[in-house]
């Protein structure tokens, strides 16, 4: 059957009728565990009963009536994070991308309204992702993502990850900030050292500069904190967050500190949808769970489980899994096969698993997981990874007989 939609997904033969907890019920009759989590956006699982809940409620109220009436929701929601992060001010947005198109524009525009105009141009790092606009796929740089669509947006410089001496060579008079995700997803699971963000906060602060993270993916708990950058000792001026904060409703939150953000007064950007009442009762309802006391320290020490689990299958499968990175429940193994192999066999065994780049399969299981259902997972890796050496093995004997 030929579909109708844009042919811009490679999608697997596999679609779901319902979904429980961590659990997903395929329309072929079987039950999948999920580790993928939607690409860390179903953070408190499927069908969670406060997020549901919450959604019906106020769909039974009202669902837009756009930015330019009061949106009391929104508000409580601004406070809350308000309260619980750096930021001083927060700006809603239906997504990633859109995050982070408003943290460029808000580096920008502070340094215009500073009275210099000319600094307008944001340093990012190799491997990164930022999102599919035509300004994120410029900061991200990967040329797999920008190829065909015209001369790349102007403004944004890369530099390998850790590489302090290049960072500085890059830095001029029209540089305005550095923007970097504090653990690389897309990228592959790779971790930024503390030692390297303190570096970038030392150059921000000693040349004038705005510091941008990016925990679209990292953020609302996936690691064990409510936000990456807590585990660092740096605070950002500017931070990009989605996924997780609407809990698989669309939404995104750019927030700053009143200082980063002076030069967004009215009129400088909007939204028609961000920010709306829908997803304000849903970002609310995650956040009741997630700063519920002891929620993320349960994150943190099943992170740890989950760690610890993992390396074990790397001992005992070395020709499979090459290295185990991560944090918290934002876990990568690095595979020695193919990934696309590695996901295909993981999903024989009822186990849904995403691919990244450096040849990783990313672990993203909702915060709600289970020690009983980590360990389920691990066994259904671990057969994943029996059922490739057994093909490696077979491959090798027809080798040796031919």
């Amino acid at each position: 059957m030929t579909s109708p939609l844009l042919p811009t997904y490679a999608r697997a033969e596999l679609s779901f009728e319902k979904g429980e907890g961590p659990w997903l019920f395929g329309r072929d009759g079987e039950r999948y565990l999920d580790f993928g989590a939607g690409i860390a956006v179903n953070a408190l699982g499927h069908a969670h009963p406060h997020l549901v809940q919450a959604l019906t409620e106020q769909a039974s109220k009202v669902w837009h009536t756009s930015n330019l009436f009061q949106i009391p929701e929104g508000e409580r929601l601004a406070k809350r994070l308000v309260e619980n992060t750096f930021a001083d001010v927060v700006f809603f947005s239906n997504s990633g991308a859109e995050a982070n198109e408003a943290a460029i524009k808000m580096a920008r525009k502070y340094h215009a309204v500073n009275g210099n105009p000319e600094r307008f141009r944001i340093v990012t790092f190799e491997g990164a992702f930022h999102g599919r606009t035509l300004a994120t796929i410029a900061a991200g740089g990967q040329a797999k993502y920008l190829e065909g669509f015209g001369p790349k947006v102007e403004g944004f410089d890369q530099v390998p990850v850790e590489d302090l001496e290049a960072l500085k060579a890059v830095i001029g008079p029209e540089t305005a900030a550095l923007m970097i995700e504090p653990i690389q997803g897309e990228g592959g699971i790779r971790t930024v050292s503390n030692a390297f963000l303190r570096e970038l906060r030392h150059l921000c602060d000693s040349q004038g500069l705005l510091l941008i993270f990016d925990e679209i993916q990292t953020g609302v708990g996936r690691t064990g904190k409510l936000f990456a950058y807590e585990w660092t000792g740096v605070t950002p001026d500017i931070m990009a967050v989605a996924k997780g904060i609407g809990g698989g409703f669309p939404m995104g939150a750019c927030l700053a500190t009143a200082e980063a953000a002076k030069g967004m007064t009215v009129g400088t950007h909007g939204t028609t949808f961000g920010g709306n009442p829908l997803a304000m009762a849903v970002g609310n309802a995650v956040l009741d769970v997630i700063l519920e006391p002891g929620f993320l320290k349960e994150v943190e020490r099943k992170g740890l489980l989950l760690k610890q689990r993992l390396a074990e299958l790397k001992d005992r499968h070395p020709g499979v899994i090459a290295d185990v990175r991560g944090h918290g429940l934002m876990m990568g193994l690095r595979i020695v096969v193919p990934n696309t192999e590695f996901i295909a066999a993981a999903r024989a065994q009822k186990l849904l698993v995403i691919g990244a780049g450096d040849n990783v399969a990313r672990l993203l299981p909702p915060l709600i997981i289970s020690d009983t259902e980590i360990g389920e997972a691990v066994n259904r890796i671990e057969a994943a990874c029996t059922a490739i050496e057994a093909g490696q093995a077979s491959a090798s004997q027809r080798g040796a007989v031919q």
